[in-house]
């Protein structure tokens, strides 16, 4: 989502006169995602640690940053039920962190990207901005804990600050571990198709750039304090979704459908699944104006293209 945020911004945001790109580049980081900006002599790209405190803060004086666009976070959820210690120290401590320095400089705004799994699972019904915190997961109650720190420092150091929630991003550049690009690329390699349980479980997927476009919105026109839901609106069974990206990836190798949902194989469900999300983007569109761009089907089809060159 950050490298997807930083090509929006370079490429729309003709006002905009240098962006700083702040990353350690974990398993799941790639600086090829930045080639298109490369080139552009107001993108700068930083290695470092969001938990060094010190490294920002002279970043911050080096750059004259005046806004933070908070992406960093370890986001699968898998992963956070093997390791929730690590989920702890990136999302929890390295939120910290950057409030901490933010602190220091009170010119600057603070934007915390967050995700509708805080909210919990709802069986019908969307969630709301003011709808309560329920997370279910490690990673879920990693992200609950930085925003309700972003909440406090606002309130008590008198932060800028903005939240958004979205729904699950897909799109160009996603690490493979998640479920779009994954079942993607087990298509292309025609390699076993694993889905959790039945593959009932629902989710409401978001067009990355959709994604980037609703924060620039938020950056220029939203409430100080507030937070805003962007939802895609977009709801699709796991299972649908998979026979979907299978009929684009057959097509594509004009081959039968039928070759691929062979390897489909049903394994045991993830602990605490939650069964589906669903945002409530009224207040995003009703006060920013934003709506988004891309219908789920072309997002679709754009993101197996991409994943088809590589």
């Amino acid at each position: 989502m950050g490298s997807a945020f930083v090509r929006y911004l370079l490429q729309n945001g003709e006002e905009i006169e240098k962006v700083v790109t702040y990353d350690l580049l974990t398993y799941a980081g790639n600086l090829d995602n930045l080639k298109e900006v490369s080139e552009d002599p107001r993108h700068h790209f930083v290695r470092g640690d969001i938990c060094n405190g010190a490294f920002v803060e002279e970043l911050l004086r080096t750059h004259k940053i005046d806004t933070i666009v908070h992406f960093a976070a370890e986001s699968h959820v898998d992963r956070s039920i093997e390791n929730p210690k690590l989920f702890y120290k990136t999302n929890v401590e390295g939120t910290l962190s950057l409030l901490e320095v933010v602190r220091r400089f009170p010119e600057v705004h603070f934007h915390h990207i967050s995700t509708d799994e805080v909210y919990g699972s709802l069986e019908e019904g969307q969630f709301t901005e003011s709808s309560p915190y329920r997370p279910n997961s490690p990673y879920a109650a990693s992200k609950a804990a930085a925003d309700h720190f972003v909440r406090s420092y606002a309130k008590t150091y008198g932060l800028s600050v903005t939240l958004s929630h979205s729904s699950n991003n897909f799109g160009p550049c996603q690490y493979k571990e998640k479920f779009i690009p994954r079942m993607i690329s087990h298509c292309f390699a025609k390699e076993v198709l694993p889905v959790f349980g039945k593959g009932i479980n629902i989710r409401d997927w978001l067009y990355v750039e959709d994604h980037a476009e609703a924060i620039w919105l938020i950056l220029q026109k939203g409430k100080r304090g507030e937070n805003y839901n962007i939802g895609g609106g977009s709801e699709v069974r796991n299972i649908d979704l998979l026979h979907l990206l299978i009929e684009k990836v057959a097509k594509k190798q004009g081959e039968n459908p039928n070759t691929y949902s062979e390897l489909i194989t049903f394994v045991e469900d993830r602990p605490g699944h939650d069964f589906r999300y669903a945002l409530c983007s009224k207040k995003l569109k009703s006060e920013l104006g934003w709506k988004p761009r891309h219908p789920f089907e072309e997002g679709v089809d754009k993101t197996v293209e991409w994943y088809a060159q590589k």
